[in-house]
């Protein structure tokens, strides 16, 4: 208990100080956010909580505090090969289906055939990889994919202790105090983004994970446990799939049509659709927990997915695309609101400038006798055969003012 207490608290500060140490880093190379093209934010976060969680887990394998077993040591590690992929992503661009086929490899290793068997074991495999790209979508809003990481992490290391799985608990547990210190830096405005190696791993990890806990049960109660784990990332999928197919849109082109960007045009603010959808995770996740410990039945579960049908229906009839499938310019990204409005008291306050410089050109030229044009406040052209008004005519003298 001291052990699990000592090793939370050191990956929370551990990732807290890796994520400025490395937004200072990420800055001075140039690695920003592509997907945030209002206001760009650094990347590399990820690659703190990736570190924090890796340094404090082998820790205590090397002093053998809380050694890891092969399959934990194997999760481990194949985690570790997809943020390597997914730090390349980062800094290169590099297609997605290099990604799903790095993260499918790695969870090839993963995943223990002897006990689910061949079918089953190719099925986690696909399902492993599906989560990972499904937290990868995540990253689209400040604070979600760490919100949903911590609380998927604690629900899956519930699971783990009931199986009495302790190195399995414990490498959850500094997952989540991992992602927890990041979070200081990423929620909104966030400092530092996630990105595709914090991402993948988290994903990757929290799927492997649930996977080695529901080993030896009935493929349908495991299907409703690893659903309701992870409930919030499936609908984000579910819902960017079905509407981009929908629109005529590639599955793989970006857009702004996940679950925050939905919420956002519904008129939520970026942290309170990060708190929405965090509540529906820990609603979710608990109805998961619970199912795998027996308190409740599998029965539970209808409830999660009938409540994720009902939020994909209603978000799909949210716009998100202009004509011909191409996304409308409101709420481009987590700042857009922010940003146009930024913009509006710009333009008001340029007008405000300019006319009272026009007024004051106005006011000037009124007081010198000469005819003005509003606009501009320049002397009107003289009219034609005739002197202009206000000048002296020729011949004529100009009065003399006394000083």
């Amino acid at each position: 208990m001291l052990y699990g207490i000592v090793t939370a608290i050191t990956a929370l500060l551990a990732a807290a100080a890796l994520s400025a140490l490395l937004r200072v880093l990420a800055l001075r190379l140039g690695l920003v956010d592509r997907r945030r093209r209002l206001r760009p934010v650094p990347l590399l976060g990820g690659l703190a909580v990736v570190v924090s969680t890796c340094l404090v887990a082998a820790a205590g394998g090397w002093t053998g505090a809380a050694p890891l077993s092969a399959p934990v040591g194997r999760l481990l590690a194949a985690g570790a090969a997809v943020a390597v992929l997914g730090l390349v992503a980062d800094v290169w661009r590099i297609r997605t289906r290099l990604l799903l086929v790095g993260t499918v490899a790695a969870a090839a290793v993963v995943v223990p055939y002897d006990e689910t068997g061949l079918p089953m074991g190719i099925a986690s495999v696909a399902w492993i990889a599906c989560v990972a790209a499904a937290f990868r979508g995540l990253d689209h809003a400040d604070g979600l994919a760490g919100t949903v990481g911590v609380l998927t992490a604690f629900g899956a290391g519930a699971c783990a202790a009931v199986e009495m799985m302790d190195d399995l608990a414990v490498l959850l547990s500094v997952l989540a105090a991992a992602l927890t210190g990041f979070l200081m830096h990423n929620w909104h405005p966030a400092r530092i983004a996630f990105g595709a190696c914090g991402s993948l791993f988290t994903g990757f990890v929290l799927a492997s994970a649930a996977v080695l806990t529901r080993t030896g049960y009935d493929a349908l109660s495991t299907a409703a446990v690893l659903f309701a784990l992870t409930a919030v990332a499936s609908v984000d999928a579910v819902l960017v799939v079905l509407s981009r197919r929908l629109a005529g849109r590639p599955v793989q082109r970006r857009g702004p049509d996940h679950l925050a960007h939905r919420l956002r045009r519904l008129g939520l603010t970026g942290p309170g659709a990060t708190v929405l959808l965090g509540v529906g995770a820990f609603a979710a996740v608990l109805v998961g927990a619970l199912v795998h410990a027996g308190w409740i039945g599998r029965d539970a579960v209808l409830w999660v997915a009938g409540a994720s049908l009902l939020a994909v229906l209603g978000l799909l009839r949210v716009r998100v695309y202009g004509p011909r499938g191409r996304p409308e310019r409101v709420t481009q990204g987590a700042y857009a609101t922010q940003a146009h409005t930024t913009r509006t008291h710009a333009t008001q306050n340029h007008t405000t400038r300019t006319a009272r410089g026009r007024a004051a050109a106005d006011v000037y030229d009124t007081r010198s006798g000469a005819r003005v044009r509003k606009d501009v406040g320049l002397p009107a052209p003289p009219r034609s055969g005739g002197p202009r008004s206000g000048a002296p005519q020729s011949g004529a003298r100009a009065p003399v003012r006394s000083t």
